[in-house]
Formats: structure tokens, sequence, C-alpha cells
């Protein structure tokens, strides 16, 4: 058994389909929507992203999070220097010869992380 779905509630899901989809791989081709407005689209691995229309993103508790581990430490840096160029809010960066990573914040508030361990 593995995790492999994850459900956000969003207040734009074109807004934040196109968000995952620029910057973690998210394939627009695979994007379904559903009765209830929910979108999933699917990554190269099989992960099930699930964005569902919400009139107001409640804040989550600090620590809650999920990450995308990249393959090299220039891919995180590379995704942070993109991420900072188009405005996207870096809450936590670290670089050290044993992890590399950040966290971002999504269009609707939701803690990113992107890292890379050896």
């Amino acid at each position: 058994m593995r995790l492999n779905h994850l459900g956000l509630p969003v207040r734009d899901v074109g807004r934040s389909k196109g968000f995952y989809e620029r910057h973690f791989g998210f394939d627009p081709a695979t994007a379904q929507e559903y009765p209830d407005r929910t979108v999933i689209v699917r990554n190269s691995d099989g992960f099930d992203l699930a964005l569902h229309p919400v009139a107001e993103v409640e804040p989550s508790p600090h620590f809650l999070h999920f990450g995308f581990r990249a393959a090299t430490p220039d891919d995180v840096r590379a995704l942070q220097a993109r991420l900072v160029e188009e405005g996207v809010v870096l809450i936590e960066t670290e670089d050290e010869p044993e992890y590399v990573g950040f966290k971002a914040l999504d269009p609707d508030g939701h803690r990113v992380e992107t890292y890379w361990e050896p």
C-alpha cells in the first residue's frame, strides 16, 4: 500500500491547477472534473491531486505540509528561483550539504515543501 492521493480545498481550481502543473509536474491532460466540481490531476508518478472548490480556505496548523522530493540539489534551487521570480511566498529555506529544501505557500496558503536529501 502507498499514499497516492491528496485532497486540497481551494478558492480557484484553475489557478491552483495551473500552479501545480507549472511547478510540480502535474499533467493537464489528466485533469478530470467531477460532479461536485472537484478536479483531479495526476503527475507522472501516478499521484492524484484533488482540488475541491470552496469559498474560504481555513488556515492549517503550523506544521501541516506536504512535500516533493527532488532528484538533485540543483533541481530544488532551480524551482526555488522560479517560484521567487513568480512572487510565491517562501516561508523556510535551507541549503546544507545533506539537505537542500524550502517551503512555499501555494495560492491558498497550503505549505508545500520541496527538498533533496542524499
